[in-house]
């Protein structure tokens, strides 16, 4: 008995000895950093929001702010004896050990403290090493901490699945409201969940709405023994669960969304914040995204895409405030979750005739005038400048004939443009394109081939370029984050508008005229179909119909579209039924649909009267001319103004008769 004695003593003892050593040697943080640290809201301009950033998705709110009846049911689903008892409950915890011990695993019957020390602190293995760390840290806590700061640096941290820790987000994610909107049988619901999230949650698995509802009568049952619930509320409440949203297994970053999350955080690192500051900072990131229009360009896509399109087929668009350069929608592609390259900002594609305005802005600034008549007939052989020959022809082997400038940008004649480029210099046609926007990271050689869009932009690098020639001239840098807030409401970063005038006015107003062109009786013709305001343009298809785009502007809004898939050799032909995929089909189409939403309400704007720079001893051509095909001339009767165009028509050909008047001789 006395060796007994003695070895009982020796292992308290020792034990005593131990878990002081333990006691003395067991760091914790401090006691809020954990709790505190929220993950980064980002917003649409208008404070709705986008998604989170961050380890945790939770939003932390004080106990005065979490109501009674909540804080009664988590104390009755998890710990009723919380406020009258130490950090642990040597009973409870005895207990788990004799369920361990008899083989029903590895338990215990840990306070709101130890859980709260083990989500804060510890990993969830179990293990005995893992425990004895869980207690001396519940009991520093309460050394620390009164209860009341414990409770709500618990309910701020607790998981109740579906990616939600938190009371706050956790009645979003299952009611879709905030705590203090919560009922009694809600607030009961949430309690009886936060235990095993997994095996609770009703749409997890099959039978976790059985085990939730037999929970879901205890939590009720131990509030009315605490005096918390009324019996007559318990037999009201107890009839049938509150109705729960439906889980939503997709995730925050699937879809498009996850595109433009991942892009503000690249942007918020570029600007100085850390993804360690993002994971668990709580800042509060106001976006330029508008929301109507974000969902207008989304909708678009997904309804004016080709149905049944190869799996590789990429489509990406960006919208920007011109003057401004605000970012207002972007679609970067259909899933994150399956492709983490963003087809708006980080993609490239060839931009095929979408260039053809930088050379035409090298030539009006040289005072080549939209009047001025070229030869559009092809094939033709150029030089490439090394001595090669350059054959160039025409979209689908077309011949034009003598057209005016004006007429070849509408028809987005090579034939034409080429030379046009020899003429003024190809290295004025990339600084022109370098002024508008494209920036020194896309490669441009100095040969004619510039001019057709042989580089490969990104699309947002083209949208931008053509908000310059949108706002008369003035480029505008990019923006996507107009400020951050940090967890304290504090301002820590506001965004500047970066401006400077590149081209003169003059100059713009006449490409703005031939571009619009484009929209009114040229390749995009289609998008203007029940547009209703005053547009300009371009489309693009480089070589084999790689790629296709379209960029269209008015004064409030620009937005480019390209169509390109994996690999560049590959043709989009064939694609929705179409022989020839085009920057007029598709993409003309998703710009229609899109920009007719994004600016509802905004008023009709026209651009600047044409400069007619050169002189105006020529008028515009109807285009596209007679000598076209019939087919085409046929095309244009639909769409064309045919008494303005006669009018036109026939003030032209009375100036031209003056001036030849020996056309009339027999």
């Amino acid at each position: 008995m006395k060796w007994l004695i003695r070895i009982v003593a020796f292992f308290a003892i020792s034990g005593v000895a131990l878990f002081t050593f333990a006691y003395f040697n067991t760091d914790i943080p401090d006691p809020n950093e954990y709790v505190n640290s929220q993950a980064t809201i980002i917003q649409y301009s208008s404070g709705d929001e986008i998604g989170r950033i961050g380890a945790q998705n939770r939003t932390i709110i004080p106990l005065a702010k979490i109501p009674l009846d909540l804080r009664h049911a988590v104390l009755a689903a998890e710990d009723k004896s919380f406020y009258s008892q130490g950090a642990f409950n040597p009973i409870a915890i005895l207990r788990g050990a004799i369920n361990t011990a008899i083989g029903r695993g590895l338990q215990g019957g840990s306070t709101i403290t130890q859980q709260y020390a083990k989500t804060a602190f510890l990993t969830a293995d179990r293990t005995i090493q893992r425990k004895i760390r869980e207690l001396i840290i519940a009991i520093k806590l309460e050394n620390q901490l009164s209860k009341d700061e414990i409770f709500e640096n618990y309910l701020n941290s607790i998981y109740f699945g579906r990616g939600a820790y938190g009371v706050e987000t956790g009645s979003q994610v299952y009611f879709g409201k905030s705590v203090d909107q919560l009922t009694i049988p809600q607030a009961a619901v949430l309690a009886s969940i936060l235990r095993s999230p997994g095996y609770y949650d009703p749409d997890f698995r099959e039978g976790n709405r059985e085990r939730l509802e037999a929970r879901y009568k205890y939590t009720l049952a131990n509030m009315v023994d605490e005096g918390w619930l009324s019996k007559e509320d318990e037999a009201k409440f107890i009839e049938k669960l509150p109705e729960i949203r439906p889980r939503i297994s997709t995730g925050q970053l699937a879809g498009n969304k996850g595109h433009l999350i991942e892009a503000v955080r690249k942007e918020l690192n570029n600007l100085g914040f850390p993804d360690e500051e993002l994971m668990v900072g709580g800042l509060v990131v106001r976006t330029t995204l508008e929301k109507e229009a974000q969902t207008a360009a989304e909708a678009a896509v997904f309804r004016q895409a080709p149905k049944d399109a190869p799996a590789d087929l990429h489509i990406g668009l960006v919208s920007i405030r011109p003057g401004t350069g605000e970012i207002v929608a972007m679609f970067g592609g259909k899933d994150y979750l399956e492709r983490q390259l963003n087809d708006a900002t980080q993609a490239i594609t060839q931009a095929g005739s979408t260039f053809k305005p930088f050379a035409l802005i090298a030539a009006l600034e040289q005072g080549i005038s939209l009047q001025t008549v070229w030869n559009g007939d092809g094939p033709k052989i150029f030089d490439d400048f090394i001595g090669r020959p350059y054959e160039v022809s025409n979209y689908g082997n077309k011949s034009f004939g003598d057209v005016t400038l004006l007429a070849a940008s509408a028809s987005s004649i090579n034939t034409v443009y080429v030379p046009l480029g020899i003429k003024v210099g190809v290295d004025k046609v990339i600084d022109a394109a370098r002024r508008a926007g494209i920036p020194d990271s896309v490669v441009m050689f100095p040969s004619p081939s510039v001019v057709l869009g042989v580089s490969s932009p990104r699309v947002i690098d083209v949208a931008n370029s053509f908000a310059t020639f949108a706002a008369n001239g003035v480029r505008a840098k990019p923006i996507l984050i107009k400020e951050v807030l940090g967890s304290n409401k504090g301002l820590l970063y506001q965004s500047r508008i970066e401006t400077e005038q590149v081209f003169d006015e003059a100059v713009m107003a006449d490409l703005n005229y031939a571009l619009g062109e484009v929209v009114r009786a040229g390749t995009a013709s289609s998008a203007l179909r029940g547009f209703g305001r005053p547009a300009a343009g371009k489309t693009g298809t480089s070589q084999q119909n790689a790629s296709a785009w379209f960029t269209g502007y008015t004064p409030q809004l620009a937005t480019s579209i390209a169509f390109f898939r994996d690999d560049a050799t590959q043709s989009l032909n064939g694609i929705g039924g179409l022989t020839s995929v085009t920057g007029g089909s598709f993409p003309a189409r998703i710009w229609n649909a899109y920009m007719k939403v994004a600016l509802r309400g905004e008023p009709k704007l026209d651009f600047a009267a044409p400069s007619y720079i050169g002189g105006t001893e020529q008028l515009p051509i109807p285009n596209p001319i007679p000598t076209i095909a019939p087919l085409d001339a046929a095309k244009w009767c639909v769409t064309a103004d045919l008494e303005g165009a006669m009018k036109d028509l026939k003030e032209f050909c009375k100036k031209a008769l003056k001036k030849y008047p020996e056309a009339a001789l027999p």
